[in-house]
C-alpha cells in the first residue's frame, strides 16, 4: 500500500470473497503450490546496518515511537487497519505482532531505525508464507529522504544471500510512490487487480511487483486467481 507523500506498502493478507487458488501459472505450464511453503530464512530478523540506518528487532522500549507511527491518520491511509488510539493499544500490538513473532526460528520483521539515535522511524516486513510479500511504513518526519529504499535494499541483499527465491509487493494505485520504491530496489511490475480491501471495506486497485532473488520464477498469481477483476 502507499501514501500520496511517502512509500508505505503493507505486510498484509488478502481478504477474498472466495478461496485463493494456491497455484502459479506461467505460459502453458502450471505449478501447484499446495501447502504453505517453508521459508528458507536462516534466522529471525538478524541485525542489519546501512550508511544511515540500523535494522533490528523491535523491543518493549519501542512502544512510544511505534504508537507515534501507528496513530498517525495520514500514515494510516494505506494501512490495512485503523489508527491505534492509545499507547496501551500500541503495547499490545508490539507484543502480538513483534515480540511473539521473534520467538520463531526464522522471519523478517524489522524496526527501521536511524543510526544516530537507534530510534524506530518505521517498519519493514517480509511475509514468511508463499508470497514472500514485502511491506513497509515510515513516519511522516522521515518521508522523502530515501530511508525506505535504503532499508529495503539492505533486506533484499540479506534475503538473496539467505536463498529466498523471490519477493512480491503490492501498492495502492493511488499511491505511486510506493511503486517507485519497489522499482528503485529492482522489482518489476507484473499485473493489477481490484480487491475488496478489509477491514476498511472499500474497493482498491493494487499493482503487484515481483523480484526474483535466486533463479527464475513464474509470476506469483494468487491475487490474479482470487480476484475476478485483473489486468496487465
Amino acid at each position: 500500500m502507499a501514501c500520496p507523500l511517502f512509500p508505505c506498502v503493507l505486510f498484509r493478507v488478502p481478504q477474498p470473497r472466495r478461496k485463493v487458488k494456491r497455484q502459479l501459472r506461467h505460459g502453458l505450464g502450471l505449478a501447484i503450490l499446495g501447502k504453505k511453503e517453508e521459508c528458507p530464512m536462516s534466522a529471525n530478523t538478524p541485525r542489519l546496518e546501512t550508511e544511515r540506518l540500523v535494522l533490528r528487532r523491535f523491543t518493549p522500549a519501542d512502544v512510544e515511537p511505534l504508537f507515534s507511527l501507528m496513530r498517525d491518520r495520514e500514515v494510516n491511509t494505506f494501512l490495512p487497519w485503523f489508527p491505534l488510539e492509545t499507547e496501551a493499544d500500541a503495547a499490545r500490538y508490539l507484543e502480538e505482532h513483534y515480540l511473539d513473532y521473534y520467538r520463531r526460528p526464522s522471519g523478517c520483521r524489522y524496526a527501521v531505525c536511524l543510526r544516530e539515535n537507534d530510534s524506530p522511524i518505521g517498519y519493514l516486513h517480509v511475509d514468511d508464507g508463499e508470497s514472500h510479500d514485502l511491506g513497509y511504513a515510515l513516519a511522516r518526519p522521515s518521508w522523502g529522504r530515501g530511508y525506505m529504499t535504503e532499508a529495503a535494499a539492505a533486506v533484499v541483499e540479506h534475503l538473496h544471500a539467505d536463498g529466498l527465491p523471490f519477493l512480491t509487493a503490492t501498492h495502492d494505485a493511488d499511491n505511486p510512490k510506493s511503486g517507485a520504491v519497489m522499482e528503485r530496489i529492482g522489482m518489476t511490475y507484473r499485473y493489477s487487480y481490484e480487491e475488496l480491501w478489509q477491514p476498511k471495506n472499500r474497493l482498491v486497485i493494487f499493482r503487484m511487483y515481483q523480484m526474483d532473488l535466486n533463479g527464475t520464477w513464474p509470476t506469483y498469481r494468487a491475487y490474479w486467481d482470487c480476484w475476478p477483476r485483473h489486468w496487465v
